[in-house]
This record gives structure tokens, C-alpha cells and sequence, in this order.
């Protein structure tokens, strides 16, 4: 097996930075006997930093650290012999390889989401659609993440033809940059907006013209902590959980 090549220091300091969060309760009462690593997929942050607090509250002999980025990102580590214990991914065109090469196991469908149009505060380029979008200047995710793959088809299916000015490793990059004003709009997910507050402003893409995002989680095969590491996949679908996904904006799992 090749050597593990660390993740960017930025999916290190959101590991660090959410791990250090979801520990506090446990700590309380005592050091974990276990803890466990969730590579995630960069949609993720915000509610699995709620997630992670709250399986932790209940399940105080495990620790839980996350490590961001996009999900074909995070793939790439499991093949390469990265420490996680699970893996969830946006979209199955992540997921599908690592599990078909028994990278992963015990997969499970726990949440979607889907595309909505970002914009910087005040909209000024007076986006109000997807027909907008060819005549402003358009970042978009890599083409593959999930978000990329998401988007790529979004626009087949609604004939557009459009040169994105940026392809982005992530939906953080996207946003991040919407914030900053460098581009008229940017395709992320309607929980990214949610959770930007007032720092973007979102154009909601019609249920008929969108497109679906699936998010599923499984134990990595050489997890040293399988059992701790399948009942943070099994929490996922709990009621607890699923109320945490629903208030971040996503819907539930057909």
C-alpha cells in the first residue's frame, strides 16, 4: 500500500478545530477510550459539527474528529492508506469506486440535498435563474466532486452552455469566494447557502430543472475502530441525527 499523504492544512485545522468541539462533552466525564476519524464531504462541516456533539453526548467512551474536503479528495486518501474510520461522501460517484474495491463497507444512505444558485450580498448582477447564468461569470465545483458532477449535469439537463471562470476543489472554495465578490454567481448546495447566513444570497433552481445529491457513509475496511466507527454510520439515520440534517436544510433519504 502507498504512503498516506496528509490532507491540506485547511481540512487539517476544520479536523482539529471540529474535533476539539465534539469532544468537550466527553471530556466531562472522563478521557475516551476510543476515538475515531470521519473523512467528510466539505457540505458536511457545519451539521456534523452538531452531529458530532450530540453522538458524543450519548456515547461518551468515543471521541469523533472530522477531516473535510471534497469527497473524490477523500476517496483518494482511503486508497492511499489514510487513519479514517468512515467515510461520507456527496454523491455516489465517490462512493461507488471505494466500496466496489472493498475500501468500504456497510454503506448507508443517510441524507440528500440539492444545487441552488449563489450570489454575492445585493445580487448585482441581477441573477434570477439558470437562464441568467451564460452571461455572467460562473464558478463551480471541480468536475470530480460530487458538487462538479451535480452541476455538470444540472446544466446538460437544462441546455446550458456555459465556461465557468474557476473550477473549484469544493463547495467551502466556492462560497468562499462568492463572499468575496469575485464572480456573479457560483453553483453549491441549498444547505451551503442556508448556513452562509447573510454573506451570500441564494437563487432557488426549480424542483423540475434541478438536480439530486445523495449522501451515503460506510466504515473504511482498515478502521482500527470498526465497531465505534459503524455506530457513527448507524447514528446517522437516527431520529437525533436526521432532525440536525433536516433543520441544516437537507431532506431526507428516499
Amino acid at each position: 500500500m502507498t504512503n498516506w499523504r496528509a490532507p491540506s492544512a485547511t481540512a487539517l485545522i476544520v479536523a482539529l478545530v471540529a474535533g476539539s468541539a465534539a469532544c468537550s462533552p466527553a471530556s466531562s466525564s472522563g478521557t475516551p477510550s476510543t476515538t475515531i476519524t470521519v473523512g467528510a464531504a466539505s457540505s458536511l462541516t457545519d451539521v456534523f459539527a452538531t452531529i458530532g456533539e450530540e453522538f458524543m453526548a450519548d456515547n461518551r467512551d468515543i471521541a469523533v474528529t472530522f477531516s473535510f474536503a471534497g469527497s473524490s479528495a477523500i476517496a483518494e486518501q482511503i486508497r492511499s492508506g489514510a487513519p479514517l474510520d468512515v467515510f461520507a461522501s456527496a454523491g455516489a460517484s465517490s462512493m461507488d469506486p471505494v466500496a466496489a474495491e472493498g475500501l468500504v463497507t456497510d454503506v448507508t444512505t443517510f441524507a440528500t440535498n440539492t444545487l441552488m444558485i449563489a450570489t454575492p450580498r445585493g445580487n448585482p448582477a441581477a441573477i434570477t435563474g439558470l437562464a441568467d447564468l451564460p452571461r455572467a461569470t460562473v464558478l463551480v465545483c471541480q468536475e470530480q466532486v460530487p458538487c462538479g458532477v451535480a452541476t455538470a449535469a444540472l446544466f446538460q439537463q437544462n441546455g446550458l452552455d456555459i465556461s465557468p471562470v474557476s473550477f473549484e476543489p469544493d463547495v467551502v472554495s466556492v462560497l468562499g469566494k462568492i463572499e468575496a465578490d469575485e464572480a456573479d454567481a457560483g453553483i453549491v448546495y441549498v444547505t451551503d447557502v442556508l448556513s452562509s447566513g447573510a454573506r451570500v444570497e441564494g437563487v432557488a433552481i426549480p424542483v423540475a430543472d434541478n438536480v439530486t445529491t445523495t449522501y451515503q457513509a460506510g466504515v473504511v475496511r482498515d478502521s482500527a475502530h470498526a465497531d465505534a466507527a459503524a455506530l457513527f454510520v448507524s447514528y446517522l439515520t437516527g431520529q437525533q441525527a436526521q432532525a440536525a440534517f433536516a433543520a441544516a436544510g437537507f431532506a431526507a433519504a428516499p
